[in-house]
């Protein structure tokens, strides 16, 4: 399996970045943390700094399963003013090859049209970014090859919808079980 691509602007959300990481990695996935910039450490939302598997120049699409997208500010707006991943955010859905997104990030999706027809949920006060989905408020949602997550604390949940993805529910009902969720 290719490698799934959680993408990191500074400013991102933390707890939604490293909970999709460290559950998808003790699911045995393959996980990179990748920073949209050519630093290897980028800095969230709450001023914690991480040190990136790559930067967004390294990264051949070709071989990424999935790309991610955690929320945050500034974080969600650094990652949609990355043009280069915009192209591959934009390349993926059109291909029909899994998008996720969290809590602002879903914005990023609306605003490019990716949700019309899809179900979708965002961080409250979001939703009328989300142009031409049905949205929901559960703390995830799949929707073809779209996944979406509500905000921080549905950091769980969502990690588990993009596991469930790779490896079905009951290995998403496992992980929960095994991590006391």
């Amino acid at each position: 399996m290719n490698d799934i691509c959680v993408f990191f602007g500074e400013g991102y959300e933390e707890i939604e970045a490293l909970t999709a990481v460290d559950i998808l990695r003790r699911a045995a996935l393959p996980v990179k943390m990748v920073s949209i910039t050519q630093e290897r450490e980028v800095t969230g939302s709450h001023q914690i700094t991480v040190k990136m598997d790559a930067v967004l120049s390294e990264v051949n699409f070709d071989q990424v399963e999935m790309i991610v997208l955690p929320g945050g500010m500034p974080g969600t707006k650094n990652l949609e003013a990355c043009e280069a991943l915009m192209e591959q955010v934009d390349a993926f859905v059109k291909a029909d090859r899994p998008v996720s997104a969290i809590c602002a990030a879903p914005s990023i999706l609306g605003h490019r049209g990716h949700l019309k027809g899809k179900k979708a949920c965002c961080f409250p006060s979001f939703e009328e970014h989300l142009e031409g989905a049905e949205v929901l408020s559960e703390p995830s949602v799949i929707s073809g090859n779209i996944t979406t997550g509500r905000g921080m604390g549905a950091a769980i949940p969502f990690a588990l919808s993009i596991l469930e993805r790779y490896q079905g529910k009951e290995a998403a009902k496992a992980m929960a079980e095994k991590i006391v969720y």
